[in-house]
Protein backbone atom coordinates (compact mmCIF):
# COMPACT_ATOMS: atom_id res chain seq x y z
CA UNK A 1 0.00 0.00 0.00
CA UNK A 2 1.32 3.48 -0.83
CA UNK A 3 2.18 5.82 2.04
CA UNK A 4 -0.72 8.18 2.64
CA UNK A 5 -0.80 11.35 4.73
CA UNK A 6 -3.04 11.67 7.77
CA UNK A 7 -5.24 13.98 5.70
CA UNK A 8 -5.53 13.74 1.91
CA UNK A 9 -6.76 16.56 -0.34
CA UNK A 10 -8.78 15.44 -3.37
CA UNK A 11 -8.51 18.12 -6.05
CA UNK A 12 -11.15 18.71 -8.73
CA UNK A 13 -10.47 17.26 -12.17
CA UNK A 14 -8.89 19.71 -14.58
CA UNK A 15 -10.18 18.00 -17.75
CA UNK A 16 -13.26 16.01 -18.74
CA UNK A 17 -13.16 12.47 -17.38
CA UNK A 18 -12.67 9.72 -19.97
CA UNK A 19 -11.11 6.59 -18.52
CA UNK A 20 -11.05 2.81 -18.44
CA UNK A 21 -10.30 1.17 -15.11
CA UNK A 22 -10.08 -2.33 -13.69
CA UNK A 23 -10.44 -2.45 -9.89
CA UNK A 24 -8.73 -5.24 -7.95
CA UNK A 25 -10.42 -8.57 -7.34
CA UNK A 26 -13.70 -8.82 -5.51
CA UNK A 27 -13.29 -9.06 -1.76
CA UNK A 28 -16.53 -10.99 -1.41
CA UNK A 29 -15.62 -13.54 -4.07
CA UNK A 30 -12.01 -13.84 -2.86
CA UNK A 31 -13.06 -14.68 0.69
CA UNK A 32 -15.69 -17.17 -0.44
CA UNK A 33 -13.22 -18.85 -2.79
CA UNK A 34 -10.59 -19.02 -0.05
CA UNK A 35 -13.10 -20.65 2.29
CA UNK A 36 -14.21 -23.26 -0.24
CA UNK A 37 -10.64 -23.97 -1.35
CA UNK A 38 -9.56 -24.46 2.26
CA UNK A 39 -12.29 -27.10 2.71
CA UNK A 40 -11.47 -28.93 -0.53
CA UNK A 41 -9.08 -31.89 -0.62
CA UNK A 42 -6.18 -31.13 -2.94
CA UNK A 43 -4.74 -27.86 -4.22
CA UNK A 44 -6.76 -25.02 -5.72
CA UNK A 45 -5.42 -22.00 -7.59
CA UNK A 46 -7.17 -18.63 -7.34
CA UNK A 47 -6.31 -15.92 -9.86
CA UNK A 48 -7.26 -12.26 -9.69
CA UNK A 49 -7.46 -12.44 -5.90
CA UNK A 50 -7.70 -9.30 -3.81
CA UNK A 51 -4.82 -8.57 -1.44
CA UNK A 52 -6.14 -6.22 1.24
CA UNK A 53 -6.67 -6.29 5.01
CA UNK A 54 -9.94 -8.24 4.80
CA UNK A 55 -8.59 -10.93 2.50
CA UNK A 56 -5.30 -11.18 4.41
CA UNK A 57 -7.45 -11.82 7.47
CA UNK A 58 -9.12 -14.70 5.63
CA UNK A 59 -5.76 -16.06 4.46
CA UNK A 60 -4.63 -16.13 8.08
CA UNK A 61 -7.90 -17.66 9.23
CA UNK A 62 -7.88 -20.63 6.86
CA UNK A 63 -4.18 -21.16 7.61
CA UNK A 64 -5.02 -21.25 11.32
CA UNK A 65 -7.45 -24.08 10.58
CA UNK A 66 -4.69 -26.04 8.83
CA UNK A 67 -4.88 -25.09 5.14
CA UNK A 68 -1.57 -24.53 3.34
CA UNK A 69 -1.34 -21.14 1.62
CA UNK A 70 1.04 -19.85 -1.04
CA UNK A 71 0.17 -16.25 -1.89
CA UNK A 72 1.74 -14.02 -4.55
CA UNK A 73 0.42 -10.44 -4.39
CA UNK A 74 2.46 -9.46 -7.45
CA UNK A 75 0.42 -11.79 -9.66
CA UNK A 76 -2.77 -11.70 -7.54
CA UNK A 77 -2.56 -15.49 -7.27
CA UNK A 78 -3.16 -17.79 -4.30
CA UNK A 79 -2.73 -21.55 -4.12
CA UNK A 80 -4.58 -23.31 -1.32
CA UNK A 81 -4.13 -26.90 -0.21
CA UNK A 82 -7.24 -27.76 1.71
CA UNK A 83 -7.74 -29.54 5.02
CA UNK A 84 -10.58 -31.49 6.61
CA UNK A 85 -11.38 -29.46 9.75
CA UNK A 86 -13.18 -32.45 11.26
CA UNK A 87 -9.72 -33.86 11.97
CA UNK A 88 -8.48 -30.73 13.71
CA UNK A 89 -8.00 -31.73 17.35
CA UNK A 90 -5.46 -29.06 18.31
CA UNK A 91 -6.55 -25.71 19.72
CA UNK A 92 -6.51 -22.84 17.22
CA UNK A 93 -6.85 -19.06 17.30
CA UNK A 94 -8.16 -16.87 14.47
CA UNK A 95 -7.64 -13.10 14.30
CA UNK A 96 -10.27 -11.79 11.91
CA UNK A 97 -8.97 -8.19 12.24
CA UNK A 98 -11.82 -5.92 11.06
CA UNK A 99 -13.25 -8.44 8.61
CA UNK A 100 -16.91 -9.31 8.99
CA UNK A 101 -16.79 -11.82 6.14
CA UNK A 102 -13.77 -13.60 7.62
CA UNK A 103 -15.23 -13.91 11.10
CA UNK A 104 -18.73 -14.91 10.00
CA UNK A 105 -17.46 -17.39 7.41
CA UNK A 106 -14.80 -18.98 9.60
CA UNK A 107 -16.98 -19.60 12.67
CA UNK A 108 -19.04 -22.46 11.11
CA UNK A 109 -15.90 -24.02 9.58
CA UNK A 110 -14.12 -23.76 12.94
CA UNK A 111 -17.10 -25.38 14.65
CA UNK A 112 -16.52 -28.51 12.55
CA UNK A 113 -13.27 -29.06 14.47
CA UNK A 114 -13.19 -31.21 17.61
CA UNK A 115 -10.50 -28.90 18.96
CA UNK A 116 -11.41 -25.53 20.45
CA UNK A 117 -11.08 -22.51 18.16
CA UNK A 118 -11.05 -18.93 19.44
CA UNK A 119 -12.23 -16.35 16.89
CA UNK A 120 -11.52 -12.72 17.73
CA UNK A 121 -10.93 -9.42 15.97
CA UNK A 122 -10.50 -5.69 16.33
CA UNK A 123 -12.47 -3.55 18.78
CA UNK A 124 -14.60 -2.46 15.83
CA UNK A 125 -15.40 -6.08 14.92
CA UNK A 126 -16.12 -6.96 18.54
CA UNK A 127 -18.92 -4.39 18.47
CA UNK A 128 -20.66 -6.04 15.50
CA UNK A 129 -23.41 -8.66 16.06
CA UNK A 130 -22.76 -12.41 15.83
CA UNK A 131 -25.75 -13.79 17.70
CA UNK A 132 -27.58 -15.43 14.76
CA UNK A 133 -24.65 -17.55 13.57
CA UNK A 134 -23.58 -18.50 17.10
CA UNK A 135 -27.12 -19.54 18.06
CA UNK A 136 -27.34 -21.59 14.87
CA UNK A 137 -24.05 -23.36 15.64
CA UNK A 138 -25.35 -24.31 19.08
CA UNK A 139 -28.53 -25.68 17.53
CA UNK A 140 -26.42 -27.70 15.07
CA UNK A 141 -24.46 -29.38 17.85
CA UNK A 142 -21.44 -27.16 18.51
CA UNK A 143 -20.23 -26.01 21.89
CA UNK A 144 -20.12 -22.20 21.86
CA UNK A 145 -18.70 -19.92 24.54
CA UNK A 146 -19.60 -16.26 24.07
CA UNK A 147 -22.12 -13.57 24.93
CA UNK A 148 -23.13 -13.09 21.30
CA UNK A 149 -20.10 -11.05 20.31
CA UNK A 150 -16.44 -11.73 19.70
CA UNK A 151 -14.29 -13.20 21.08
CA UNK A 152 -16.04 -16.54 20.67
CA UNK A 153 -14.78 -20.06 21.34
CA UNK A 154 -16.35 -22.85 19.28
CA UNK A 155 -15.86 -26.60 19.32
CA UNK A 156 -17.41 -29.31 17.17
CA UNK A 157 -18.55 -31.64 15.92
CA UNK A 158 -21.51 -30.27 13.97
CA UNK A 159 -24.19 -32.84 13.28
CA UNK A 160 -26.04 -30.48 10.93
CA UNK A 161 -29.67 -30.90 9.95
CA UNK A 162 -32.41 -28.28 10.13
CA UNK A 163 -31.76 -24.88 11.68
CA UNK A 164 -33.57 -21.54 11.88
CA UNK A 165 -31.61 -18.34 11.21
CA UNK A 166 -32.61 -14.67 11.02
CA UNK A 167 -31.87 -12.97 7.72
CA UNK A 168 -32.45 -9.28 8.43
CA UNK A 169 -29.12 -8.45 10.11
CA UNK A 170 -26.62 -9.85 7.63
CA UNK A 171 -26.57 -12.42 4.85
CA UNK A 172 -23.02 -13.35 5.92
CA UNK A 173 -24.41 -15.61 8.67
CA UNK A 174 -26.27 -17.68 6.09
CA UNK A 175 -23.34 -17.78 3.67
CA UNK A 176 -20.96 -19.02 6.36
CA UNK A 177 -23.33 -21.80 7.39
CA UNK A 178 -23.94 -22.90 3.79
CA UNK A 179 -20.20 -23.15 3.04
CA UNK A 180 -19.67 -25.41 6.07
CA UNK A 181 -22.85 -27.37 5.34
CA UNK A 182 -21.47 -30.17 3.14
CA UNK A 183 -19.04 -31.18 5.90
CA UNK A 184 -21.82 -31.52 8.49
CA UNK A 185 -22.86 -35.11 9.21
CA UNK A 186 -26.48 -34.55 8.18
CA UNK A 187 -25.88 -31.73 5.74
CA UNK A 188 -27.76 -28.50 6.34
CA UNK A 189 -31.27 -27.15 5.80
CA UNK A 190 -31.79 -23.50 6.75
CA UNK A 191 -35.14 -21.86 7.43
CA UNK A 192 -35.09 -18.05 7.56
CA UNK A 193 -37.01 -16.45 10.41
CA UNK A 194 -36.92 -12.94 8.91
CA UNK A 195 -36.52 -11.38 5.49
CA UNK A 196 -33.06 -11.84 3.98
CA UNK A 197 -30.99 -8.75 3.20
CA UNK A 198 -28.27 -8.59 0.55
CA UNK A 199 -29.77 -11.50 -1.38
CA UNK A 200 -27.23 -11.28 -4.26
CA UNK A 201 -24.44 -12.17 -1.84
CA UNK A 202 -26.13 -15.49 -1.06
CA UNK A 203 -26.46 -16.13 -4.79
CA UNK A 204 -22.73 -15.43 -5.03
CA UNK A 205 -22.07 -17.97 -2.27
CA UNK A 206 -24.07 -20.60 -4.19
CA UNK A 207 -22.13 -19.86 -7.38
CA UNK A 208 -18.71 -20.10 -5.73
CA UNK A 209 -19.66 -23.33 -3.95
CA UNK A 210 -20.85 -24.77 -7.27
CA UNK A 211 -17.49 -23.93 -8.85
CA UNK A 212 -15.89 -26.05 -6.12
CA UNK A 213 -18.27 -28.96 -6.76
CA UNK A 214 -21.02 -28.45 -4.17
CA UNK A 215 -24.63 -27.66 -5.08
CA UNK A 216 -27.03 -25.72 -2.88
CA UNK A 217 -30.73 -26.41 -3.42
CA UNK A 218 -32.73 -23.50 -2.04
CA UNK A 219 -31.16 -23.07 1.40
CA UNK A 220 -30.19 -26.73 1.77
CA UNK A 221 -26.94 -28.55 1.09
CA UNK A 222 -26.39 -32.31 1.27
CA UNK A 223 -23.35 -33.94 2.86
CA UNK A 224 -20.56 -33.97 0.33
CA UNK A 225 -17.02 -33.04 -0.61
CA UNK A 226 -15.61 -29.92 -2.19
CA UNK A 227 -13.45 -30.34 -5.29
CA UNK A 228 -10.17 -28.46 -5.71
CA UNK A 229 -10.18 -26.30 -8.81
CA UNK A 230 -8.72 -23.33 -10.65
CA UNK A 231 -10.88 -20.27 -10.07
CA UNK A 232 -10.70 -16.78 -11.63
CA UNK A 233 -11.95 -13.87 -9.49
CA UNK A 234 -13.57 -10.90 -11.21
CA UNK A 235 -12.94 -7.24 -10.25
CA UNK A 236 -14.75 -5.82 -7.23
CA UNK A 237 -18.11 -4.30 -8.18
CA UNK A 238 -18.42 -2.33 -4.94
CA UNK A 239 -15.06 -0.72 -5.72
CA UNK A 240 -16.20 -0.08 -9.28
CA UNK A 241 -19.10 2.00 -7.96
CA UNK A 242 -16.71 4.81 -7.03
CA UNK A 243 -15.39 5.13 -10.56
CA UNK A 244 -18.85 4.86 -12.12
CA UNK A 245 -20.01 7.45 -9.60
CA UNK A 246 -17.09 9.67 -10.61
CA UNK A 247 -18.39 9.67 -14.18
CA UNK A 248 -21.82 10.78 -13.00
CA UNK A 249 -20.47 13.46 -10.65
CA UNK A 250 -18.09 15.03 -13.18
CA UNK A 251 -20.13 14.57 -16.35
CA UNK A 252 -17.58 12.23 -17.91
CA UNK A 253 -17.23 8.63 -19.04
CA UNK A 254 -15.79 5.63 -17.22
CA UNK A 255 -15.57 2.03 -18.42
CA UNK A 256 -14.93 -0.70 -15.86
CA UNK A 257 -13.39 -3.71 -17.57
CA UNK A 258 -13.85 -7.24 -16.29
CA UNK A 259 -17.40 -6.64 -15.01
CA UNK A 260 -19.60 -7.92 -17.77
CA UNK A 261 -23.23 -8.93 -18.04
CA UNK A 262 -22.49 -12.28 -16.37
CA UNK A 263 -20.99 -10.86 -13.19
CA UNK A 264 -21.67 -12.72 -9.93
CA UNK A 265 -21.87 -9.48 -7.98
CA UNK A 266 -25.12 -7.74 -7.23
CA UNK A 267 -23.38 -4.39 -6.89
CA UNK A 268 -23.00 -4.14 -10.67
CA UNK A 269 -26.63 -2.97 -10.48
CA UNK A 270 -25.32 0.35 -9.15
CA UNK A 271 -24.79 1.33 -12.79
CA UNK A 272 -28.53 0.94 -13.37
CA UNK A 273 -29.22 3.25 -10.42
CA UNK A 274 -27.07 5.89 -12.13
CA UNK A 275 -29.03 5.20 -15.29
CA UNK A 276 -32.25 6.05 -13.45
CA UNK A 277 -30.65 9.37 -12.47
CA UNK A 278 -30.01 10.24 -16.11
CA UNK A 279 -26.62 8.74 -16.92
CA UNK A 280 -26.15 6.52 -19.97
CA UNK A 281 -25.22 2.92 -19.14
CA UNK A 282 -23.68 0.51 -21.64
CA UNK A 283 -23.06 -3.11 -20.71
CA UNK A 284 -21.20 -5.74 -22.69
CA UNK A 285 -20.04 -9.26 -21.97
CA UNK A 286 -16.77 -7.83 -20.62
CA UNK A 287 -17.46 -4.36 -19.25
CA UNK A 288 -19.85 -1.70 -17.99
CA UNK A 289 -19.66 1.96 -19.01
CA UNK A 290 -21.32 5.00 -17.45
CA UNK A 291 -21.44 8.27 -19.38
CA UNK A 292 -22.92 11.49 -18.06
CA UNK A 293 -23.03 15.08 -19.16
CA UNK A 294 -26.62 16.11 -18.74
CA UNK A 295 -28.66 16.80 -15.62
CA UNK A 296 -28.75 14.18 -12.87
CA UNK A 297 -32.18 13.62 -11.35
CA UNK A 298 -32.95 12.67 -7.77
CA UNK A 299 -34.58 9.27 -7.30
CA UNK A 300 -36.29 7.11 -4.69
CA UNK A 301 -34.50 3.76 -4.55
CA UNK A 302 -34.43 0.61 -2.41
CA UNK A 303 -30.78 -0.41 -2.04
CA UNK A 304 -31.25 -3.40 0.27
CA UNK A 305 -29.55 -5.68 -2.26
CA UNK A 306 -26.68 -3.29 -3.07
CA UNK A 307 -26.16 -1.60 0.28
CA UNK A 308 -22.37 -1.33 -0.04
CA UNK A 309 -22.94 1.28 -2.74
CA UNK A 310 -25.36 3.43 -0.73
CA UNK A 311 -22.66 5.85 0.41
CA UNK A 312 -21.49 6.20 -3.19
CA UNK A 313 -25.00 7.23 -4.19
CA UNK A 314 -25.12 9.73 -1.32
CA UNK A 315 -22.12 11.51 -2.85
CA UNK A 316 -23.60 11.48 -6.35
CA UNK A 317 -26.97 12.73 -5.05
CA UNK A 318 -25.37 16.01 -3.94
CA UNK A 319 -25.19 17.04 -7.60
CA UNK A 320 -28.71 15.99 -8.67
CA UNK A 321 -31.53 18.42 -9.43
CA UNK A 322 -33.89 17.09 -6.74
CA UNK A 323 -33.70 15.05 -3.51
CA UNK A 324 -32.65 11.41 -3.48
CA UNK A 325 -34.23 8.99 -1.01
CA UNK A 326 -32.41 5.72 -0.24
CA UNK A 327 -34.48 3.03 1.47
CA UNK A 328 -34.10 -0.54 2.70
CA UNK A 329 -30.64 -0.18 4.26
CA UNK A 330 -31.32 0.16 7.97
CA UNK A 331 -29.12 -2.87 8.59
CA UNK A 332 -25.97 -0.97 7.49
CA UNK A 333 -26.06 0.77 10.86
CA UNK A 334 -24.32 -2.39 12.10
CA UNK A 335 -21.45 -2.31 9.59
CA UNK A 336 -17.96 -0.89 10.24
CA UNK A 337 -19.78 2.16 11.56
CA UNK A 338 -23.39 3.32 11.55
CA UNK A 339 -23.20 4.14 7.87
CA UNK A 340 -26.57 5.88 7.76
CA UNK A 341 -25.68 8.30 10.55
CA UNK A 342 -22.09 8.75 9.38
CA UNK A 343 -22.82 9.76 5.78
CA UNK A 344 -25.61 12.11 6.86
CA UNK A 345 -23.35 13.73 9.48
CA UNK A 346 -20.52 14.32 7.03
CA UNK A 347 -22.72 15.72 4.27
CA UNK A 348 -24.30 18.11 6.76
CA UNK A 349 -20.84 19.31 7.79
CA UNK A 350 -20.26 20.15 4.12
CA UNK A 351 -23.41 22.27 4.13
CA UNK A 352 -25.59 19.70 2.36
CA UNK A 353 -29.09 19.09 3.66
CA UNK A 354 -29.26 15.40 4.52
CA UNK A 355 -31.81 13.58 6.64
CA UNK A 356 -31.38 10.34 8.53
CA UNK A 357 -34.38 8.06 8.04
CA UNK A 358 -35.17 4.86 9.93
CA UNK A 359 -34.25 2.63 6.99
CA UNK A 360 -31.93 4.93 5.05
CA UNK A 361 -31.38 8.61 4.26
CA UNK A 362 -32.46 11.50 2.07
CA UNK A 363 -29.95 13.80 0.39
CA UNK A 364 -30.94 17.19 -0.98
CA UNK A 365 -28.81 18.70 -3.75
CA UNK A 366 -26.52 21.61 -3.00
CA UNK A 367 -23.07 23.12 -3.33
CA UNK A 368 -20.73 21.55 -0.75
CA UNK A 369 -18.39 23.86 1.10
CA UNK A 370 -14.73 22.96 1.73
CA UNK A 371 -14.71 20.20 4.34
CA UNK A 372 -12.38 17.79 6.04
CA UNK A 373 -14.41 14.60 6.15
CA UNK A 374 -14.15 12.17 9.03
CA UNK A 375 -14.11 8.55 7.87
CA UNK A 376 -14.97 6.59 11.05
CA UNK A 377 -12.41 3.86 10.29
CA UNK A 378 -14.71 2.93 7.42
CA UNK A 379 -13.15 2.37 4.00
CA UNK A 380 -16.42 3.08 2.21
CA UNK A 381 -16.79 6.47 3.86
CA UNK A 382 -13.35 7.49 2.60
CA UNK A 383 -13.86 6.25 -0.94
CA UNK A 384 -17.38 7.59 -1.43
CA UNK A 385 -16.77 11.06 0.01
CA UNK A 386 -13.68 11.46 -2.16
CA UNK A 387 -16.02 11.79 -5.16
CA UNK A 388 -17.09 15.22 -3.95
CA UNK A 389 -13.50 16.39 -4.27
CA UNK A 390 -13.42 15.52 -7.98
CA UNK A 391 -15.95 18.31 -8.62
CA UNK A 392 -15.91 20.67 -5.63
CA UNK A 393 -12.75 22.36 -4.29
CA UNK A 394 -11.47 22.13 -0.75
CA UNK A 395 -12.39 18.52 0.03
CA UNK A 396 -10.12 16.59 2.41
CA UNK A 397 -10.27 12.99 3.59
CA UNK A 398 -9.11 12.24 7.13
CA UNK A 399 -7.44 8.87 7.73
CA UNK A 400 -7.34 7.91 4.04
CA UNK A 401 -5.35 4.82 4.99
CA UNK A 402 -8.57 3.13 6.14
CA UNK A 403 -9.09 2.11 2.49
CA UNK A 404 -6.49 -0.64 3.12
CA UNK A 405 -9.37 -2.78 4.36
CA UNK A 406 -10.51 -3.56 0.82
CA UNK A 407 -8.67 -1.34 -1.70
CA UNK A 408 -5.14 -0.32 -0.64
CA UNK A 409 -4.38 1.45 -3.94
CA UNK A 410 -7.69 3.29 -4.23
CA UNK A 411 -6.32 6.82 -4.08
CA UNK A 412 -3.54 5.94 -6.53
CA UNK A 413 -6.13 4.61 -8.97
CA UNK A 414 -8.40 7.61 -8.38
CA UNK A 415 -5.52 9.94 -9.22
CA UNK A 416 -4.97 8.06 -12.49
CA UNK A 417 -8.33 9.39 -13.70
CA UNK A 418 -6.67 12.77 -14.21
Amino acid sequence: MPDLPDVLTVAPLSAPLDATVRPPGSKSITNRALMCAALAPGTSTLTGALFADDTRAMLGAVAALGATINADPATATVTVTGVDPRRGAAAATVDARQSGTTSRFILPAAALRPGATVVDGSAQLRARPFGPVLEALRDLGATVSTTGFLPATVRGPLRGGAVRVSGHISSQFLSGLLMAGPLMTEGLAVELTSALVSVPYVEMTRAVMAAFGVSVEGLSVAPGTYRATEYAIEPDASAASYFLGAAAVTGGRVTVSGLGAGSLQGDVAFAEVLGRMGATVTRTAESVTVSAGGVLHGIDVDMADISDTAQTLAAVAVYADSPTRVRGIGFIRGKETDRVAAVVTELRRAGIEAVEDEDGFTVHPGVPRPTRFATYEDHRMAMSLSLLGLRSPGMEIADPGCVAKTYPDFFTDLDRLR
